[in-house]
């Protein structure tokens, strides 16, 4: 007896949409990792110093990016960005028109409108903070504990640096002349929470 041929349809992939996101993210990791060419150090200025390593992972958000320095110190940098006002001055509006021989046949037209003024410069400036990897939480709780102790912060201890710790970090640095909301280490220093080297009086 002659068997049948089978005549039912192929099997098909059925593509629900868990199987088309995980296709995506494979493909947009794939893509990913050929493109990306390592991590690049660079300065201020973009010049790129051989002395800076990568700050070891912190175990909480910080304010400020901080690089960790191959003596062991770590270093922040703050920008503040231009501030601009609005000023009553004179745009062109009609090009004027020059002859080959350079006389002026017809003169540019201009009109009064609001332009933009530099009012603050864009600045920047670098600091040695703490790194990260020591802002453990029992660290924060001390940190939390003395800026408390100082009426500078009013919130729960939660060994996490959150909106309430971060404003009085800033607070408490802007009234000693360094505006920022990462923790420098002369804060630190200043809060009781790192030692301070002293020299040897035996010199």
């Amino acid at each position: 007896m002659t068997p049948k041929p089978d005549t039912r349809p192929a099997a098909r992939l059925v593509w629900t949409g868990a199987r088309r996101r995980a296709a995506f993210c494979a493909l947009l990791l794939s893509a990913t990792a050929a493109c990306t060419d390592g991590p690049t150090n660079s300065g201020p200025d973009d010049t790129v110093y051989s002395d800076i390593q990568p700050v070891a992972l912190s175990p909480v958000p910080l304010a400020t990016p901080v690089i960790a320095l191959s003596d062991g110190r770590c270093q922040a940098r703050e920008e503040t960005p231009a501030v601009y006002q609005q000023v009553m001055g004179e745009v062109r509006v009609i090009q004027a028109e020059i002859a080959e021989d350079g006389t002026v046949v017809t003169p540019a037209v201009y009109r009064r409108a609001p332009v933009p003024k530099v009012v603050r410069e864009r600045s920047q400036f670098i600091f040695e903070a703490v790194c990260g990897h020591q802002l453990t939480p029992e660290f924060i709780s001390s940190l939390q504990r003395a800026l408390a102790a100082r009426d500078y912060f009013a919130g729960n201890v939660t060994g996490r640096i959150d909106a309430p710790t971060s404003a009085a970090i800033h607070r408490y640095q802007k009234e000693r002349g360094l505006d920022s909301a990462q923790l420098s280490l002369e804060t630190a220093r200043s809060l009781g929470l790192i030692t301070v080297d002293l020299p040897d009086p035996k010199g």
